[in-house]
């Protein structure tokens, strides 16, 4: 194009000097060397372009600083989905936090926050995540056990609309060293509504696992069908297999060293557990306290507020992998749409929600995660990686909002 545009220059030289026979010269030979058209070369000969920068045409920014400022706040008290899931927060929540006193910004905009896009969002909030650097990190673990008694199950052999099959996983909180007893946290998740539950135990052994499962069984408001851990000696063991055939709870693994098989659960662990607490060493009886308190406010910001996005199919076509996802939805919203679960429980968890301030719930999860950094903070394995990275994300003390009444 550069050279066809110094070509012209130097034709329309020659163009402006010549009379009409030459002008037919000109332009039957312009006609052949560029392929342009007859009547758009005799516009740009008769019409140079002047020398310069050429002006672009700015378009008018949509979404002004408010809106921006707006959605930024309200990014934060739903820790930063990404812009599908800030879509379904907007269309459900925005009008909640307003009424709340949690949100204040105008009615105009309001209804521009109501329709803006989940491109747009990512592509307004780009500028606010790189001031951040927010970043993720992540780090596997496997073991093994009594594999004849326990079948393997691999991610394609599940049925993602059957609530109850549920993924559990260890998330050590041992620092830098792994020497000595140091706390671990027992991560659960349901694979057909992502709901999620979190409790923490002293030491990781086949006694306190099991008692950590009994108590996340109780609050889960489904009946547990199936648990699915990885190939950890502290959940896959005689004790624990007792425990289910007592129950009448089927019990599946994974295959050794393939983290893929346990990916709803270990995606939990980064987002509900490591981005929240950390990567610091907790061995002391009040860092085990305020961890469950913090799992107890954790489980309803998540499960009530936070929207997910769960897979619907994917198929190769030409050598690339086509993702296909569901809308936005929180675990509350998925369990209310499933004809799986009872009407009474519908009804306490639809209680429990209206009475939830996502606003609220957030300050008090950093609260308390504050004091936990509070009574961590000294020891020298604590400081084996950088805590979460972004606004801190802070929670309080509550009991169970299914198992009891909020």
């Amino acid at each position: 194009m550069n050279a066809r545009q110094q070509y012209l220059e130097d034709v329309g030289k020659e163009y402006s000097r010549a009379d009409e026979r030459g002008r037919g010269r000109l332009l039957d030979e312009a006609e052949k060397r560029t392929g342009l058209k007859r009547k758009y070369l005799i516009r740009v000969l008769n019409h140079p372009r002047k020398p310069g920068p050429r002006k672009r045409r700015q378009r008018r920014a949509e979404y002004g600083a408010a809106v921006v400022t707006a959605l930024v706040e309200v990014w934060d008290i739903f820790e930063q989905p990404c812009g599908q899931r800030m879509v379904a927060v907007l269309r459900s929540e925005l009008d909640r936090l307003r009424k709340l006193g949690e949100l204040r910004c105008s009615n105009a905009v309001a209804g521009q926050l109501q329709e803006i896009s989940a491109r747009t969002i990512d592509r307004v909030l780009g500028r606010e995540k790189r001031i951040r650097h927010l970043r993720r990190n992540r780090n596997p673990n496997v073991q093994r056990l009594i594999y004849q008694k326990v079948p393997v199950k691999v991610a394609a052999e599940w049925d993602t609309s059957e609530i109850g099959n549920v993924q559990v996983d260890f998330v050590a909180h041992c620092g830098r060293s792994t020497g000595g007893d140091y706390m671990h946290t027992i991560s659960a998740v349901d694979i057909a509504t992502n709901w999620w539950e979190g409790q923490a135990i002293a030491v990781r052994s086949r006694r306190a696992a099991k008692e950590g499962l009994s108590q996340i069984r109780d609050r889960v408001p489904f009946r547990i069908r199936e648990l699915h851990p990885d190939n950890d000696s502290a959940l896959v063991n005689d004790l624990l297999w007792d425990w289910t055939q007592q129950e009448k709870i089927r019990l599946s693994r994974s295959r050794p060293y393939q983290k893929n098989d346990n990916a709803w659960v270990e995606q939990k662990n980064w987002t509900h557990v490591r981005k929240v607490v950390g990567y610091r060493r907790f061995d002391t009886t009040r860092e085990l306290r305020l961890l469950n308190e913090i799992y107890a406010e954790l489980r309803l910001y998540k499960n009530f507020c936070l929207p997910t996005i769960r897979l619907k199919s994917k198929e190769r076509v030409d050598g690339r992998i086509k993702r296909k996802y569901d809308q936005p939805a929180t675990p509350y919203q998925r369990l209310m749409e499933s004809s799986q679960i009872a009407g009474k429980t519908k009804g306490e968890l639809r209680r429990i929600y209206e009475n939830l301030n996502p606003a609220a719930l957030y300050r008090r999860i950093t609260g308390l995660r504050e004091q936990l950094e509070e009574a961590s903070a000294g020891k020298l394995e604590g400081y084996g990686k950088p805590s979460y990275r972004g606004p801190a994300i802070r929670i309080s003390q509550r009991r169970n909002p299914v198992a009891a009444t909020a």
